[in-house]
């Protein structure tokens, strides 16, 4: 060995040496017993092949106390970090300016902390960043105008904080950002015409906020939006403050699993009779309508099946008894867990699905609790790859969900199908997983408590006209309660069971990842990837090619992006059926790497393994 190789080894373990120490002095991972293992083992982190961390992602789970002071960690001693995810750890203190020395970093989350003080100035060295949420803590003083300076974020979420001054207009120069998120903090001025340039935008909330001015026009034409709020700026003029949501305005919030009332819902004619009736005739009628609802749950009736939520009969029932003609076969589409699905045609020309329970099953209540858990969860979330309740309805002679129909019905069909299968290109196949992959970072990690699926298999992915993906079938899903055990009955489908679950029966978000690379294995090799999940888990998996593993019903792909996307999707796949939960990313990492900039592997396309795949780094 050379002097400078001998020099250049010594830098290097040096400097893991420094990072383990960084870590053990924290005092974050002494559960672990950090004096006695490797630090690349330790619980939420992740190393590359020199044992550079490379990642910190811890979750409320894996620790016993609050972290303490973000401080306490030595990030100067971390320069290869690259993704730092400590959401709701009970992190107290301002951010420490050494959080400029993390020139590589690309994902920063610290949200629903207890951090004080101003955003930093030394953050907005951070180039590489692509998602910044600092939500949720007790921040203070003017959003920087140096925050545009970060060209390369897609999500920016600053939500929840005590930020004032105005919404600097270098924002708009992140042309690549998709989601802003500014509600309930104590922001003024006007609304900059400039935010018109980001031209990606599709969740905008600046609710809760003192804006004043005028509304940009670019923000009521554009009919895109997966969400827009601005209500609750008293001083904003024109066109009114309100909510558009999947395509759906209304003038008032749409409820969230953090609204503080889940009793009443108000619809857009109550929203206008709050401008035009007199607060105390309108208080007097909610409060007269609160009394007499059979149960606590939200109602809505107006004639048009979109809006009713209809929990005695009367409308929603007569409307699917007709549209079904009394639940006819010739209207089943499916037969789900606890009921079976219909479609119905109603004289508007909507056309819904309708899962039915079936009377022998409501006098079960095993059927009975899935239904009602179903209901809760879909009323609660709201997402643009999550199926949407448009209502649903408890009868004496049957209940029923109805919810957004999808013509294409679910991937396992269109997978089972020799025709429809080649329609499924590569580009609709990555979509899919994308639509997923989001839908599911968002049940585990925007919504609290966290939602577990439980079930997520090809059969509750569902398509839409043009393929786009939706996640459904919430009957068996779960709260996941950070101060419990979470064990649980077994649920799922076979063959998509996370292996752990078996034998633990305690549910961990780990536990639909795993499901999720399954069903993403599938979409890419056309077929259930069982006798391929057992190959890969031997030395077998070296014999076997990429090129060879894919869906031979559709040609390889030929165009440079779409071989990308496919490597990195069937990559992504393999880190998520790793036998050990601990070793296998959360669906927030792989949301964020699927929205960003894919690496490719050193071989060419038809030289790739999936023994390369399953040893390279994502």
């Amino acid at each position: 060995m050379t002097h400078a190789a001998s020099t250049h080894s010594s830098t290097d373990h040096s400097q893991v040496v420094a990072e383990a120490d960084a870590l053990r002095n924290s005092g974050w991972w002494i559960w672990s017993h950090p004096a006695t293992s490797n630090h690349c083992s330790w619980s939420g982190i992740t190393c590359n092949e020199a044992k550079h961390v490379t990642e910190i992602s811890l979750h409320g789970y894996q620790v016993l106390l609050p972290l303490g002071e973000l401080s306490k960690l030595n990030l100067s001693s971390l320069p290869s970090l690259n993704f730092l995810v400590l959401s709701g750890m009970g992190l107290n203190g301002s951010i420490s300016d050494q959080i400029g020395t993390l020139t590589k970093l690309t994902h920063l989350d610290l949200s629903y902390n207890q951090l004080n003080g101003n955003i930093p100035q030394q953050m907005y060295t951070l180039t590489e960043l692509t998602h910044l949420d600092l939500s949720g803590n007790q921040l203070t003083g003017p959003i920087p105008y140096q925050t545009g300076t970060l060209t390369e974020l897609i999500f920016l979420h600053l939500s929840g904080n005590e930020l004032t001054g105005a919404i600097p207009p270098e924002i708009g120069n992140i042309k690549d950002l998709v989601s802003l998120d500014l509600h309930r903090n104590l922001i003024s001025g006007e609304i900059p015409s400039k935010l018109k340039k980001l031209k990606r935008l599709k969740c905008l909330d600046l609710s809760y906020n003192r804006l004043s001015g005028n509304i940009p026009p670019f923000l009521t034409i554009n009919s895109d939006w997966e969400k827009l709020d601005l209500s609750h700026n008293d001083d904003l003029e024109g066109y009114s403050p309100f909510v558009h949501n999947g395509g759906k305005k209304t003038g008032a919030q749409v409820p969230t699993r953090d609204t503080t009332s889940q009793h009443t819902i108000i619809t857009p004619l109550l929203l206008t009779l709050v401008f035009v009736t007199l607060i105390l005739g309108l208080a007097c009628l909610w409060w007269k309508k609160r009394k007499v609802q059979p149960e606590p749950m939200a109602i809505k009736k107006n004639g048009d099946l979109f809006s009713i939520w209809d929990y005695d009969g009367g409308i929603a029932f007569e409307d699917i008894v007709s549209a079904t003609e009394d639940f006819d076969i010739r209207y089943c589409i499916g037969v789900g867990g606890y009921g079976s699905v219909y479609r119905a045609q109603l004289p508007t020309g909507n056309v819904v699905a309708v899962k039915k329970l079936h009377r022998s099953e409501i006098d079960e209540p095993t059927y009975l609790r899935s239904f009602k858990n179903e209901v809760q969860m879909l009323e609660e979330i709201r997402h643009r790859n999550i199926v949407k309740l448009h209502g649903y309805c408890l009868h004496n002679r049957c209940m029923f969900l109805i919810c957004m129909y999808m013509e294409r019905g679910s991937l396992n069909c269109m997978l089972s199908n020799e025709v429809e299968a080649v329609e499924l290109d590569w580009v609709k196949r990555v979509n899919i997983v994308k639509n997923m992959a989001h839908a599911l970072s968002y049940m585990h990690h925007d919504c609290t408590p966290p939602i577990i699926h439980r079930d997520i298999s090809s059969n509750n992915i569902i398509l839409d006209s043009k393929l786009e993906g939706f996640v459904s079938d919430f009957g068996t899903a779960r709260l996941l309660d950070p101060s419990s055990s979470n064990q649980t009955l077994i649920a799922g489908t076979y063959g998509y069971i996370a292996p752990e679950f078996a034998y633990t029966m305690v549910v961990t978000e780990k536990c639909d990842v795993y499901s999720f690379g399954v069903v993403a294995l599938e979409t890419m090799i056309g077929k259930h990837p069982g006798e391929l999940i057992t190959s890969l888990l031997s030395s077998l998996c070296q014999d076997i090619m990429l090129r060879d593993a894919l869906d031979s019903r559709v040609s390889l792909p030929e165009d440079l992006q779409d071989a990308k996307d496919v490597v990195f999707v069937v990559l992504l796949a393999l880190k998520c059926i790793h036998s050990n939960p601990q070793s296998r990313p959360t669906m927030q990492q792989i949301s964020y790497k699927l929205l960003g900039n894919i690496p490719f592997p050193k071989s060419p396309f038809y030289a790739i393994s999936l023994h390369e795949l399953k040893n390279q780094e994502m």
